[in-house]
């Protein structure tokens, strides 16, 4: 099984090129930006991310709507999630990140599902020398990851066969054969019935986490939470303690959504 190699920051990272690519991200999974929105994400001037945001515009990665919104350009591609909705969702979801984050000191995220995997939508890092960094942006095959898992066990099995078995899957490298099939039936059936679900080096060398399935205002599973730590320090952290303070996140998440009136259709 091929896993991806931990994302870790190099010791040299030009500070305007980080700024551009965090720019492409957010395009990319939200959907749209404004000049003062993007300088606040990145915390700098707003005539600096002007002149990020003309750049990404020159090269294709964006371009303007009639009311000065920065869209997605041609050289992004079909972006994995931008749909109306998720930009919502990462505002009301963030808090909670952040506070989960400094409750258990370990690095909790954000994500979404688009077909056969999963996308990070925001990070919240914790504080310890080692840890697990940032992931907003990246993509893990969903089949794999904890979150991922948490949220296929919400469909109904013939629904993830189709998924796993099917053309896409095929382009995107995730397709399963009868075996990996029935192993993911297994896991599936044990996250349902824990109501989490664990990846234990399944998707990075030394990286391992728990996760859950959030829920839109209908009761639907539209997004991820987890809980990402080193290997080595994961049986510390998978306790009851720590589940308990998933599942009660989890849960007032799910109120901040219904009460927020959000669906996976907005």
């Amino acid at each position: 099984m091929q896993k991806h190699p931990v994302r870790t920051r190099p010791t040299y990272l030009p500070e305007s090129v980080d700024h551009a690519l965090v720019l492409i991200e957010l395009l990319r999974d939200t959907g749209s930006l404004r000049v003062s929105e993007a300088a606040v994400e990145l915390g700098v001037a707003p005539s600096t991310a002007h002149r990020l945001l003309s750049a990404l515009v020159y090269r294709g990665f964006a371009t303007q709507d009639e009311s000065r919104r920065y869209l997605p350009g041609p050289a992004v591609g079909l972006g994995p999630a931008k749909q109306r909705w998720t930009r919502e969702l990462r505002s009301l979801v963030s808090p909670y990140l952040e506070a989960l984050s400094y409750r258990l000191d370990e690095t909790t995220n954000l994500l979404v599902r688009i077909g056969t995997k999963v996308r990070f939508l925001s990070t919240a890092e914790g504080s310890q020398a080692l840890r697990v960094g940032d992931r907003q942006g990246f993509a893990l095959p969903a089949h794999r990851a904890s979150a991922g898992r948490a949220i296929l066990a919400e469909l109904p099995w013939p629904t993830v066969r189709h998924l796993f078995t099917g053309a896409a899957a095929e382009l995107a490298g995730d397709r399963l054969d009868e075996d990996g099939l029935q192993h993911l039936r297994t896991q599936l059936d044990d996250a349902r019935e824990r109501r989490y679900a664990i990846n234990v080096d399944g998707t990075e060398e030394g990286v391992s986490a728990i996760g859950i399935a959030l829920h839109d205002s209908r009761g639907t599973a539209i997004a991820g939470l987890t809980v990402t730590v080193p290997t080595r320090r994961f049986e510390a952290v998978h306790t009851p303690r720590t589940l308990r303070a998933v599942m009660e996140v989890g849960r007032s998440i799910d109120g901040e959504l219904r009460q927020a009136g959000l669906t996976a259709d907005d």
